[in-house]
């Protein structure tokens, strides 16, 4: 089952997918900010939401743990208790010390096999939820990324643009100065008709 921020990122990808092409251009789209920003604010706001579900996952290995430990110091307890019940039987003596030794390195090598398989199923589970997470964070950056450039090429086309005015503006002021004639001091303009 996808999470929500494998569906928003698939709502973004769609929504990009359906924007159409700039005049005159194949790689820049027109996107209505508003709906892309919503989608990005949902988004913004279900990332901490898995990442605490990822974090819960992990902090789990705990009690994976524990419960482990508790199940080897059971055994360790079970061996200890069977041991003592043939050391207190005094004519197989030597046979519970044989058997006692057997039993305690069987529950201590079966203990130690299960806190082995907690440690690694831990360490999975934690692996996976760091590497979901960051699968995750990489397509919310280049989405970013991709908007980020679409909002720069738009900038530069609108500086172009204003400065393609500006000198156009300049260039007929410049021609008209040529024309106007500037009043020195003390002479007066000859009265109009």
């Amino acid at each position: 089952m996808s999470s929500r921020i494998e569906q928003l990122i698939d709502e973004i990808e769609e929504y990009i997918d359906s924007c159409k092409y700039q005049p005159l251009s194949t790689t820049k789209i027109l996107v209505n900010k508003e709906e892309l920003e919503e989608l990005l604010v949902e988004l913004r706001l279900r990332v901490p939401d898995e990442i605490k579900q990822y974090q819960k996952i992990i902090s789990n290995q705990e009690a994976i743990l524990s419960e482990a430990r508790s199940q080897a110091d059971t055994m360790v307890a079970e061996a200890t208790a069977q041991t003592n019940e043939l050391v207190n039987e005094h004519e197989i003596m030597q046979k519970a010390y044989s058997n006692a030794n057997e039993i305690i390195e069987q529950a201590q090598a079966q203990a130690q096999a299960i806190v082995d398989n907690a440690v690694n199923d831990a360490n999975s589970i934690r692996q996976g939820a760091v590497q979901y997470t960051d699968d995750m964070l990489g397509s919310l950056q280049t989405i970013i990324n991709h908007t980020m450039e679409g909002a720069r090429g738009r900038f530069d086309a609108f500086i172009t643009s204003m400065q393609s005015s500006y000198d156009i503006v300049l260039n007929n002021r410049n021609e008209l100065a040529g024309g106007i004639v500037q009043e020195t001091p003390g002479e007066e303009a000859p009265p109009s008709e």
